[in-house]
């Protein structure tokens, strides 16, 4: 099957199985790695990415199910690492082991385009990714010293 879609602004033509999940179809058939394999089941967050400007967990979204859709990924957000999110998670030091940072980071700036100066309530209530290190205070620390620039 081929599937058309837009990823981080570009146009991209896939042949690959209909079946086959956006996570695996972006690090296999693209060489997009910064889009981890958390889980697999939708839970964990490692692998989130934006569908159409919303957070989704790729590794439940179908490659047919984005046919005419626009994906943005880690490698998206910014080219050159100057994302006022990627400028604190660096700030501040927030990675551990690093792994789940960039689904972190993708679901954070999905926050703060709803929501420009969130409340430590608010971010605990919207960023649901499991972070196995911990790094949960430099992550809501990084968000708010992002939601200031």
């Amino acid at each position: 099957m081929r599937v058309n879609l837009r990823v981080n602004g570009d146009p991209v033509t896939l042949d690959a199985e209909p079946e086959m999940p956006l996570l695996w179809a972006l690090r296999e058939k693209l060489g997009m790695c910064g889009t981890k394999f958390g889980c697999g089941i939708g839970l964990c967050g490692a692998c989130m990415v934006h569908l159409n400007g919303a957070p989704v967990p790729s590794c439940k979204v179908r490659l047919a199910d984005v046919e005419g859709q626009e994906v943005t990924t880690i490698e998206g957000l910014s080219a050159d690492g100057s994302h006022p999110l990627q400028k604190a998670w660096v700030d501040l030091n927030v990675p551990q082991c690093g792994y789940c940072q960039s689904g972190m980071i993708m679901a954070a700036a999905a926050l703060l385009k709803v929501k420009k100066k969130p409340t430590v309530a608010e971010i605990d209530q919207s960023i649901t990714n499991i972070c196995r290190c911990g790094t949960y205070v430099r992550i809501r620390k990084a968000i708010l010293q992002a939601a200031q620039s």
